[in-house]
């Protein structure tokens, strides 16, 4: 199965519906940064379900990814990490039936963060390098994205942009900002690369070095890190493998970003 769950105008229109590893081709993009890029097309992208936990557990990829529907909801094979989010949201539902709205809520919160989101690989050609390069941006980033390079998409091969990240934590923004005059805002060397960025399209075999993949055991690990008890789902870091899987719920409590 794999890691990518749309690719192309799949992963443009899932990014744009209403609903945020270590390859080389992958660039560090934090805060602060700006990219001079050329858009070789408007559908240069790849969605994938990624799990972390904010400053404890970076973004992984499931070696093997749970089974999802077009929207999106799980429907079998859930990982250790939706069983893990499943608790919470079964918690979640007893206190709702209960009347606890605020304990409730307080579930749903703590299996949002359990639960795998969709992220977004995007591609571009580098004007520093003249190479392709991909970048990984939650989903209301890549929205953000594809709607400015879609109202330019006319002009994708006479347009050098900036590819922009600024703010932090939950209010970091991305942009995509059209270079106008590229004679006089690139050098020689950026116009040179912009040329040979058009020379060919992207290439999408680069997405699949981009992303870390974890098999069960190292998830199992991860839910130790991020402060989950893995004795509630029956699971132990020595024989979690044959565990038997919960039925999935995640995503009916929270909206993804």
């Amino acid at each position: 199965m794999s890691i990518f769950t749309k690719r192309g105008s799949e992963a443009v229109a899932s990014a744009t519906a209403e609903k945020d590893g270590g390859g080389s081709a992958l660039v560090a993009f934090p805060s602060g940064t700006t990219l001079k890029v050329r858009v070789k097309s408007a559908e240069d992208s790849a969605e994938y379900y990624g799990y972390s936990i904010f400053k404890k557990v970076n973004t992984f990829v499931p070696e093997k990814p749970a089974e999802r529907n077009a929207k999106g909801f799980i429907t079998g094979n859930p990982t250790v990490w939706d069983r893990a989010a499943d608790y919470y949201y079964g918690l979640a539902k007893k206190a709702r039936e209960a009347g606890d709205e605020a304990t409730a809520k307080e579930h749903s919160d703590a299996a949002y963060l359990f639960k795998g989101k969709p992220r977004y690989l995007m591609g571009f050609g580098s004007l520093e390098t003249g190479e392709d390069i991909v970048v990984d941006l939650s989903a209301k980033q890549a929205k953000t994205i594809i709607a400015a390079i879609q109202k330019y998409a006319k002009k994708l091969d006479k347009i050098a942009f900036e590819l922009s990240k600024s703010g932090s934590s939950t209010d970091t923004a991305v942009t995509l900002t059209p270079i106008l005059d590229m004679d006089e805002d690139l050098t020689d060397a950026e116009r040179a690369n912009f040329a040979k960025c058009g020379e060919k399209p992207f290439d999408f075999a680069l997405f699949e070095d981009c992303l870390y993949i974890a098999d069960e055991t190292e998830q199992i690990k991860n839910l130790v890190v991020a402060g989950f008890d893995i004795g509630l789902l029956g699971l132990t870091l020595g024989a979690g493998a044959g565990a038997q899987p919960t039925e999935s719920d995640a995503g009916d409590d929270l909206p993804q970003f």
